[in-house]
């Protein structure tokens, strides 16, 4: 069955800076990707550089004007528009004048892309400029301008001691830029549910069908599992807003903040959504109904489109192609890989290098992160060095300028980071009080949970600045990247044809031997953390720590047994490792059995 969209993978959201103009590197050629807009600074400093870049009017946005946040944030996203919609008539211009250009532009495209099958019939038979138009007119648009907002990073501004109202805060602020935006796209909410926030949709036309047009602003919900998207699909549904895609990431092997599930796996949780897909169109298309009913809007009559994505350790074309076809996927997220693609993230050269010298046992799940959340990262990052020499130099904890993660109220009412060096300094005092009680290694761990916290607002921007050159002020920070596992197996960079010919089996940039399959990969993560888990119940062993630690080791076996079928019966994919992985299934099982 052939397909009309260009591409299917995407590029998701990648820290702070990663991913802030891969749009403008990349969506011309139809290939969708995400912005996070949580820095509106950086991106205030994004748009005065591409403003200038691509000569376009600029007016600075500064921090003492009314809703500045919201206003940055559209703007940028509107100087990103302008660019990709001027890109894209450029390439359709160069595909119309030159032959050669539409042989490249083909031989870029997957062997299911509609597009590809028409546009190699317009070189083989020589067809007229006519038919080319038209096919152009059909079937090629520019990739998605997505935008991300962790839903739980919503943090309250306040004018001195006066808190302002909600819409002034992070998530809602960022809400409202995107919605005011002239983007025709989608925002991806991820890290769980915000009821405050999720109301605040309502406020937005453009997120309502009418009877002539989709929604201009869609919905994408990021999701661990079916229960989670069948929730908060309906929650949505509740409200009259359709959720126009469920991104299912891999709650271990992934880029970023790792969520893990209560055990399980994503093999299975696919199987879940390829059953209950209609299920899930279904109970939500009614709520939708009746929603719009009583708001008087217009009401569709058949359920609006839908599309279910994955992502988390996808490395192979074998692996991408499966997803595709055994769990009828629309579309597969590769991140970590395009950190090694200059053209399609902003990532700057050391940290670069970094990467690609990654090994397996360089990339952790780290404590670093202030959210308390465990956090994917990479050994030998500057952020890193600067940390640590702070410490060394009794100076520990960060300077806190933006304040996006100041969530904490422990200390202060209006919250603070757990980076940040004021916060650092009480809660140090307050472990030196208590040392007198503790054993020698007790205090060294909890000096440790303490001070390794990093400032992830500038550490994950700070890319961008240096890859561009432009000038960083304030306290060294370094930089902070947040890869999955599976960039141990990527070694050096890439130019965005080779990644793309590597996703559709054109061309292998896999050098690693052994590279395990990214299902198992998810498993050994798993097992990793229930013995993590089971450590922890050993230091403090309760009822609700056994109850939770039998459901996550009960999870995975039941995991187990569906990968053993599951890659005992299927005959197209993974043939040659077969016996490899029913080995390390084994082995896993037997693992979990003898505790």
């Amino acid at each position: 069955m052939k397909i009309a969209n260009l591409h299917t993978f995407h590029i998701p959201v990648m820290g702070l800076a990663y991913t802030i103009d891969s749009p403008i590197r990349v969506a011309h050629l139809g290939i969708s990707s995400v912005i996070s807009v949580m820095d509106d600074e950086l991106m205030e400093r994004m748009n005065k550089f591409y403003s200038e870049k691509f000569e376009l009017p600029y007016q600075e946005i500064s921090t003492k004007m009314e809703d500045f946040r919201s206003r940055r944030i559209t703007a940028y996203l509107n100087t990103v528009d302008n660019i990709v919609k001027n890109k894209f008539q450029e390439l359709k211009t160069s595909l119309m004048e030159n032959k050669k250009a539409v042989e490249d532009f083909a031989n870029t495209l997957p062997n299911v892309s509609q597009l590809k099958d028409d546009l190699q019939q317009y070189l083989e038979n020589h067809l007229s400029l006519d038919y080319l138009q038209s096919v152009l007119s059909e079937y090629f648009t520019p990739g998605s301008i997505d935008v991300n907002i962790m839903t739980k990073v919503d943090r309250e501004h306040y004018n001195g001691k006066e808190q302002l109202p909600i819409q002034y805060n992070d998530a809602h602020a960022a809400l409202r830029g995107f919605a005011q935006s002239s983007l025709d796209a989608s925002v991806v909410l991820s890290a769980g549910m915000n009821p405050r926030l999720y109301a605040y949709f309502e406020e937005f036309d453009n997120f309502f069908p009418t009877e002539n047009e989709l929604p201009q602003k869609r919905i994408i919900l990021k999701v661990s599992d079916y229960r989670s998207a069948l929730i908060q699909g309906q929650q949505l549904a509740k409200k009259g807003l359709w959720v126009s895609e469920y991104r299912i990431e891999s709650g271990l092997n992934c880029g970023g903040h790792a969520f893990a599930t209560d055990g399980q796996l994503m093999g299975h949780i696919l199987e879940v959504f390829k059953e209950k897909r209609q299920e899930l169109i279904e109970t939500t298309h009614q709520l939708l109904c009746k929603s719009l009913q009583e708001k008087k809007r217009f009401v569709p009559t058949i359920p609006l489109p839908i599309t279910i994505t994955a992502q988390g350790g996808v490395g192979t074309a074998q692996e991408h192609k499966f997803l595709l076809e055994h769990y009828q996927l629309d579309s597969i997220g590769w991140g970590s890989p395009f950190l090694l693609v200059p053209e399609a993230t902003s990532t700057d050269i050391e940290t670069r290098n970094l990467l690609a010298n990654a090994k397996e046992d360089d990339l952790y799940l780290s404590d670093i992160s202030p959210l308390g959340v465990p956090f994917n990262t990479v050994r030998g990052t500057t952020n890193e060095d600067f940390k640590q020499e702070r410490i060394i130099k009794n100076n520990p904890g960060s300077s806190c300028p933006r304040k996006y993660l100041a969530l904490d109220r422990s200390f202060f009412s209006d919250g603070s980071c757990t980076a940040d060096r004021k916060h650092q300094k009480i809660a140090l005092a307050q472990l030196k009080e208590n040392e007198a009680n503790l054993t020698q290694e007790e205090y060294a761990e909890q000096f440790q949970k303490i001070t390794e916290k990093s400032c992830l607002c500038i550490g994950l921007a700070n890319a961008s600045l240096l890859e561009q050159s432009l000038p960083i002020k304030g306290q060294a920070q370094g930089v902070v990247i947040c890869p999955g596992p599976n960039i141990a197996y990527f070694t050096k960079e890439a130019s965005l044809n080779e990644m793309i010919d590597h996703i559709y089996g054109r061309d292998n940039l896999i050098e690693t031997k052994n590279r395990p399959n990214f299902l198992i990969k998810e498993l050994e993560m798993y097992v990793e953390h229930y013995q993590k888990e089971q450590n922890n119940y050993k230091k403090d062993p309760t009822n609700q720590r056994i109850k939770k630690l039998n459901k996550l080791r009960d999870n995975l076996l039941e995991g187990i047994q569906y990968y053993k079928t599951l890659f005992n019966t299927d005959e197209q994919y993974f043939v040659e490792d077969k016996k490899t992985i029913q080995s390390q299934l084994s082995a896993f099982e037997k693992e979990l059995t003898s505790v």
